[in-house]
């Protein structure tokens, strides 16, 4: 597996323009067959998303690999992640940041993420069953908020809960998606699109 890995992140990750060695060496070290379903870790290093259940996946390695890259993760961030889905990109976030919180609407994922993680040795990431549109108000301000599913329009909420000089990074649409990156300099919000992507939509609660 870990040669599979080594070939995963030069053949569709750096060749492709990804250059923070942090990212790259938690892209290496995240062991991505571990947070996909028993049927299809023999894809696991493939370069496609994967179907975890639920109607969510685990995204393409690419897209968790430039999607940290634009965080710009200095290793001392409090980040939060919406969506934590299988806990892959919770993993790499967790070797490039110093905390982790987690939000997963649909509860047996994220205990299943939660295990995982915990399993795995990633202590610095606390996963919570909730409403990621609402974001952790306890938890706020934030270094960096990145969204792992797509909503309509980025929500007021989690842009209120990011730090002055914070970094947003996310898909965002419904039909036709881009993914965008958010930054909040003087109070006033800064944003770049990307690149398009498609991701499962961003589920609100009841």
């Amino acid at each position: 597996m870990e040669k599979l890995r080594e070939k995963m992140v030069t053949e569709q990750i750096e060749s492709r323009g990804v250059t923070d060695q942090r990212v790259l060496s938690a892209m290496r070290k995240v062991e991505r067959h571990a947070f996909v379903p028993d049927q299809y870790r023999s894809e696991a290093y493939a370069d496609h998303p994967l179907p975890i259940g639920h109607g969510q996946t685990i995204s393409q390695p690419y897209i968790v690999a430039l999607m940290t890259e634009l965080c710009e993760l200095q290793g001392d961030e409090k980040v939060l992640e919406i969506g934590t889905g299988s806990g892959y990109q919770a993993a790499v976030l967790a070797l490039t940041a110093k905390e982790v919180y987690s939000i997963e609407i649909v509860e047996s994922l994220g205990k299943r993420a939660r295990e995982k993680l915990s399993g795995a040795g990633y202590d610095n990431v606390f996963v919570k069953i909730g409403d990621g549109y609402l974001g952790w108000p306890e938890k706020a301000p934030f270094d960096v908020i990145i969204l792992t599913a797509s909503p309509p329009q980025i929500p007021q909420l989690l842009i209120d809960q990011l730090k002055e000089g914070g970094i947003l990074v996310a898909p965002e649409g419904e039909y036709i998606q881009q993914l965008v990156r958010l930054e909040k300099r003087n109070g006033i919000i800064h944003r770049r699109n990307i690149t398009y992507v498609r991701f499962v939509p961003m589920i609100r609660g009841r």
